[in-house]
């Protein structure tokens, strides 16, 4: 029904389960817990998956409503520009502290955005009472710029893709001294920022542990660049814990993570159009892939008419979700049913006694939309 899951959709290197990941330098939950509208997300148990998935449970991890934004973003937004202030300034990671600090500085947030980043740091911006300019796409409805503006930014939409948009970012950041980049990628030279971002997104997998009571036997998260990958590889190959699976999931015509894996080393693809639109990115960040390629042992592509499936079924089961957030239960599909599944299922260890959490990034917006660049 959801197509067919083929040798070029698929990678696994259940190898890489062994990797252990360096200690986190850092801890965002508290900083998040201070935030207004803080409250942990929902674990929402779907039953009728577990047995069409041949597993014992199947729950998404709802991020459909995160600090009063349709999205998660605003976890690694938040904490990038909290410790941007915080280096600026010196003040104390609160949000009191630094909107005092703030108060005192010239201070613009730049960034470039598919949709539900930008929003988040024009959100943060408010917050800490400074400017915030935010490059988009050409493709950008005025339905996802709409909301961005709302937030007291500055919208500056480009004549090219989300790639050129983050270039344009980074010269407009890079002519003063006051603009400070708070991108989610990473490049050469541009690396503690995006760090810091993907630092902030593991308060939502310590509420999925908690909330479990331990780690699942197999975690799918959607992928665009990869950063949100990251965290959820790091997070799930620290040093003493357990080490689930974790399975990457990207639409077919933008699989730079799955390309980049097979391959063995980073790779730019050319990407076509998606109704996972906060996942069409032609290019790995630069941060995220030694991560990936050490310790993601799976990823899949799937078809916009699986994801597209994929949100009306979690739509009957009570959760929001856009195509981008959808991704991860038509991934878990391509991997778990269908001609060859047998195989997968070995290379991932899931069996019918299996937990499976699936992530959902966003909530569901009305058509056109365009969504977060995970």
């Amino acid at each position: 029904m959801w197509g067919m899951t083929t040798a070029q959709n698929w990678f696994s290197r259940p190898a890489a389960r062994d990797w252990v990941a360096p200690a986190r330098s850092g801890d965002a939950r508290p900083f998040h817990e201070d935030l207004p509208g803080y409250c942990v997300t929902p674990l929402v148990e779907l039953a009728d998956l577990g047995a069409e998935l041949s597993v014992a449970r199947v729950l998404v991890k709802d991020e459909s409503s995160r600090l009063e934004l349709p999205a998660f973003k605003i976890l690694g937004a938040s904490w990038g520009a909290a410790q941007v202030m915080a280096a600026r300034t010196g003040a104390p990671v609160n949000l009191a502290a630094l909107r005092a600090a703030a108060a005192d500085s010239d201070l613009r947030l730049v960034t470039a955005t598919d949709g539900n980043h930008g929003r988040a740091v024009a959100r943060m911006a408010s917050l800490l009472g400074v400017a915030a300019t935010v490059f988009v796409p050409a493709f950008m409805t005025e339905q996802s710029a709409g909301p961005i503006r709302a937030e007291g930014a500055e919208v500056v939409r480009t004549d090219g893709d989300y790639d050129d948009a983050v270039r344009l970012a980074a010269a407009f950041a890079d002519e003063d001294d006051a603009r400070e980049l708070v991108q989610d990628t990473a490049w050469d030279g541009y690396v503690q920022i995006p760090a810091w971002i993907v630092e902030g997104y593991e308060t939502l997998l310590d509420e999925v542990d908690e909330l479990l009571g331990g780690a699942p036997d197999l975690f799918a998260v959607p992928v665009g660049v990869g950063s949100l990958a990251q965290a959820v590889v790091t997070h799930y190959r620290r040093p003493g814990s357990t080490h689930p699976c974790v399975l990457s999931v990207e639409p077919v015509t933008a699989a730079c993570v799955l390309a980049s894996l097979r391959s063995g080393a980073l790779t730019s693809i050319e990407t076509g159009v998606t109704n996972m639109a906060g996942l069409n990115c032609g290019t790995p960040s630069g941060a995220a892939w030694p991560v990936l390629l050490a310790g993601c042992d799976a990823a899949v592509a799937v078809t916009d008419e699986a994801a597209a499936l994929a949100v009306t079924d979690l739509a009957r089961d009570g959760v929001s979700s856009g195509p981008s957030g959808a991704a991860t239960l038509a991934g878990v599909r391509a991997a778990l049913t269908g001609p060859g599944s047998e195989i997968r299922r070995q290379e991932l260890g899931i069996d019918i006694t299996s937990t499976v959490v699936l992530l959902n990034t966003e909530g569901r917006q009305q058509p056109p939309y365009t969504g977060d660049e995970t």
